[in-house]
């Protein structure tokens, strides 16, 4: 066997000790989760509520390495007294194996009681953690070298949605930081209804999907955006961002089977599939 020269054993020394921190980067940069919309949990609506459960032990059984869970609004439709269904649905996903992320949708943003949960309450309950940063109606965090934008598309007693000022700048101030980032909300930027009329683009779309598209969509390091609310699965590019809407979960393909959407994220490559608890 040919003999190293001590230089050349250092070199190839040095070679083999950089070789895992080059992969550790790359294994860094990604991200595995599931993204949960529309599932209307309901009290007065047993089969809703047994659908909640079934979902976080089919995710704790059948995906056990995912970095969380993101819910996308609409969440539980908030018309029970002091809280009862908003504190049900926090109860069921603490069950998860992993951390979960919520969004509120027109439900949670148009309670129909008086007791009901409002933005204060909401953002106590589901958003006041780590690794949570609370900015106005919106949060933020980091993981594994992406950003995370949960953006509130709540209009307030009403089904539409909106971006606020504050809300774009927020977003936009994130995104200047150069980081892949991701957007969870619960209004879609697409009209992937193909509504035709004015009232089902005002009711089903973001209200200032232009101006979004403007100021949010043309930073090449945004990747993903994640959106529900009309219960419909879609899948479109704008500007070179995916945006996905997934399938409601209140509309099983069949019995116990609903739907939600599984990401894997590798860089900037995205894997994803609609899943169903089975």
């Amino acid at each position: 066997m040919q003999k190293l020269s001590r230089r050349n054993f250092i070199k190839s020394a040095l070679a083999v000790s950089a070789m895992p921190l080059v992969a550790t980067a790359k294994t860094q940069q990604s991200l595995k989760f599931i993204h949960v919309t529309d599932s209307h949990m309901d009290l007065s609506d047993a089969d809703s509520v047994e659908a909640m459960e079934l979902m976080v032990a089919f995710v704790n059984k059948n995906y056990k390495d995912l970095d969380f869970v993101l819910f996308g609004g609409d969440n539980f439709n908030n018309q029970d007294p002091k809280n009862s269904d908003a504190l049900k649905f926090k109860e069921i996903i603490a069950n998860l194996y992993c951390p979960s992320f919520l969004v509120r949708g027109n439900k949670e943003s148009s309670p129909k009681n008086d007791d009901a949960i409002r933005l204060p309450e909401f953002q106590s309950m589901f958003c006041a953690h780590k690794p949570l940063t609370i900015k106005g109606k919106d949060w933020v965090f980091e993981k594994n070298g992406y950003s995370m934008l949960g953006l509130d598309s709540c209009v307030e007693d009403s089904s539409n949605g909106l971006y606020t000022e504050e809300t774009l700048a927020f977003a936009r101030s994130i995104l200047d930081k150069g980081k892949l980032t991701l957007i969870l909300s619960h209004h879609p930027y697409t009209n992937y209804r193909n509504d035709t009329e004015e009232k089902g683009l005002d009711k089903y779309v973001l209200k200032n999907t232009k101006e979004a598209q403007k100021k949010l969509f043309a930073y090449d390091n945004l990747l993903l955006t994640l959106s529900g609310h009309s219960h419909v699965d879609s899948i479109k590019e704008l500007h070179g961002t995916k945006a996905i809407v997934t399938r409601g979960f209140i509309r099983p393909l069949d019995l116990d089977m609903f739907p939600m959407r599984y990401v894997e994220l590798n860089g900037d490559k995205i894997s994803e599939k609609l899943i169903y608890t089975q």
